[in-house]
């Protein structure tokens, strides 16, 4: 399973100047730009968490496809961050930025939850390890963080990118990653 972590970088400060309406209108349009890139590249969205997004690719595909569609997704993530800057420039103080975090793993698959707020769902390592890469990236000042997994996977080669071993709350070994400045660096489609 490869799991993407997305989440808005500053937008606690930017709510806090604007009316709710003006949030909630702009965090639609965030959840619209995030969920489509994620759709059309054969992603499974899997809960939105704040500011924030969960995706998963891979549940009907193989490991190989999941990988290049979740990079895909990564640079469509970014086109679309920066068109919706482009559309609400006259209505906010400075451009959306976004934090991407990739990585793969054995997951558990399942519905988990409670009455209605059950859910299909992944849990385990690789969920949390991502949603550490997702912090990672805002901690580096970088767009996108891509593991080494994830780079093996799909077949290609972002050595023009930083390597870095990372420490990851909650892992002992330090995490080989990419640090990405710009998810639309990435090629347009990665080749398997």
């Amino acid at each position: 399973m490869v799991i993407l972590f997305a989440d808005l970088r500053g937008f606690t400060s930017l709510s806090e100047a604007r009316l709710p309406y003006d949030v909630v209108f702009v965090l639609n349009r965030y959840f619209e730009a995030v969920g489509q890139a994620v759709e059309s590249n054969n992603g499974h969205i899997d809960k939105f968490i704040g500011d924030g997004m969960m995706a998963l690719f891979g549940i009907s595909d193989d490991p190989v496809r999941a990988a290049n569609d979740a990079l895909v997704t990564a640079r469509a993530i970014a086109e679309r961050i920066d068109r919706l800057n482009r559309d609400l420039e006259h209505d906010l103080p400075y451009p959306l930025r976004v934090a991407i975090g990739i990585h793969a793993g054995t997951v558990i698959l399942g519905e988990m939850g409670y009455g209605r707020a059950r859910s299909f769902t992944a849990i385990g390592d690789p969920v949390n390890t991502t949603s550490r890469l997702e912090q990672i990236a805002k901690d580096n000042e970088v767009e996108l963080v891509v593991s080494r997994e994830v780079e093996a996977l799909a077949g290609i080669d972002l050595g023009r990118h930083p390597l870095q071993f990372v420490p990851v709350r909650g892992r002992r070994a330090a995490l080989e990653v990419r640090l990405i400045r710009s998810a639309a660096a990435l090629a347009a489609s990665p080749v398997v």
